[in-house]
Parts: structure tokens; C-alpha cells; sequence
């Protein structure tokens, strides 16, 4: 299967890569010219052809436009703010599993200074997904948003998800299981919003705000999950239920 890298544009039939994205092709990757890979401008795949491998600069060919599917569903994670590294991770993962936005969000359980530095990182955290995206074959890169408020987030006021279904994952044994959730979603939109909590859980208070909003609370299950663990297996259970429909 051939590899796919993203450009920043296709121009006339070319698209190039250059500086240090460019030394990775050409030493670490050893590509060359005449080979053949896929190029995505994160509006639409090609097949392309190198045309010339350079040090600092590789330049493609486009040969064809290639087909790629919509995805079932399209999914939304609120994050809220924890460790970088384990942020990090989630972002690496969630982008595997096909999601289109993820939003860092305050919560009233953050930890200290998270809120401050995580603006400094926007760029790490959209390279992550763009090396993410090209593994993972992806056609379009996920939007990582700027960090919003928990009123922004509540209020489904942080974006463009106006529409669809919103779930707040839960450790309370009240909340509903997911799974039985997702039906009815199923049926009546292709969009769901997941809010992500802290390490520690929501607050009482904020609790009660979810409870005056559409976010629906659910559950995983029985056992405490870390944030990044209910973020990528509420992403797989949406996906996969969307995929067996």
C-alpha cells in the first residue's frame, strides 16, 4: 500500500514538500524520482509521481484523483485539558480513529498552569495529527481547535457543531451506557460530539450545568477510566457502531 503524505496545495498538476518535511523524504524515507505516492491537499487524494528529490524540496506530479469515501459518521471530541504527554497520545490515537475536531477544553479540575502553556503547543499538537493523518492514510487532517471555556463548551457555543448529538462521558453509575445511547443518534444525524472530562471527574456544579444543556451524560461502564482511555473508546464504540449499521 502506498504511502500518502499532505501538501499544502496542488497547483497546476504539482505540489511540493520542502525543508525539513522534505530531508525526511529524501534521507529518512529514500524516496526518489519516478516513484509513485499518494498526495492528499486535505481537500482531495492523488496518486502523484515524484518529479524531483532534492535535499530541501521534493516536487510530485499528479497522475490521477483518487476516490475516497466519506466517513460514516463525524466525530467530535471535546478534550478537556490534562498532562501533555497523555494529551498527546489521545490526539495521536483520535486521529487514527478518524475524528474530525478536537477541542481542548477548561475544566474546573485542570491542573494547575495546563490552561496557560497548552496555547504554546498548537502547533506540536496539529504536527502530532498531521503525522498521525499520513500513517493512518488519512484524506483530511482533523481541525485542533483553540482551547475553549467550559461555559463555550456546554453551551455547544466553541464551534461549528450546532447540530448532531452530544454525549458527556461519565463515570456515575446513573448515566446511561453509551451503547444504548446511539441508536436514536444513529438514526437521526451523521454528527456526535464527545465531552472528555478531567482526571477526577466533573464537579458537582458542572454536572448540574450538563444537566440544563443537550449533552447527554453516559457511561463506559463500571470501571475509572483515564481521560485518554474514555476519549479513544468512546471515539471506537461511535465508529463502530456507525461502520456495523
Amino acid at each position: 500500500m502506498r504511502r500518502r503524505f499532505f501538501v499544502d496545495e496542488v497547483r497546476n498538476g504539482h505540489a511540493q514538500i520542502a525543508d525539513e518535511d522534505a530531508k525526511h523524504l529524501t534521507r529518512v524515507l529514500r524516496v526518489e524520482v519516478g516513484q509513485r505516492y499518494e498526495i492528499s491537499d486535505n481537500r482531495a487524494v492523488y496518486l502523484a509521481e515524484i518529479e524531483t528529490a532534492r535535499k530541501e524540496l521534493v516536487v510530485f506530479r499528479t497522475l490521477e484523483r483518487i476516490a475516497t469515501p466519506d466517513p460514516a459518521v463525524r466525530t467530535v471530541l471535546y478534550a478537556s485539558l490534562i498532562k501533555f504527554d497523555h494529551f498527546e497520545w489521545m490526539i495521536e490515537k483520535a486521529t487514527e480513529l478518524g475524528v474530525a475536531r478536537i477541542v481542548p477544553v477548561i475544566t474546573a479540575r485542570i491542573e494547575h498552569g495546563l490552561e496557560k502553556a497548552a496555547n504554546k503547543r498548537m502547533e506540536r499538537w496539529r504536527r502530532i495529527a498531521l503525522e498521525s493523518s499520513q500513517q493512518s492514510r488519512r484524506a483530511h487532517l482533523p481541525e485542533i481547535g483553540e482551547v475553549t471555556t467550559w461555559r463555550d463548551t456546554v453551551r455547544c457555543g466553541a464551534g461549528p457543531e450546532l447540530d448532531g448529538y452530544f454525549f458527556a462521558l461519565d463515570e456515575d453509575p446513573a448515566a446511561q451506557p453509551l451503547l444504548q445511547a446511539l441508536p436514536a443518534a444513529r438514526q437521526a444525524s451523521d454528527t456526535v460530539s464527545l465531552l472528555i472530562g478531567p482526571e477526577g471527574g466533573w464537579t458537582d456544579d458542572e454536572r448540574g450545568e450538563l444537566a440544563a444543556t443537550r449533552w447527554i451524560r453516559v457511561s463506559l461502564g463500571p470501571q475509572i477510566l483515564r481521560a485518554e482511555t474514555a476519549s479513544i473508546a468512546a471515539l471506537a464504540v461511535v465508529s463502530s457502531a456507525w461502520l456495523l449499521h
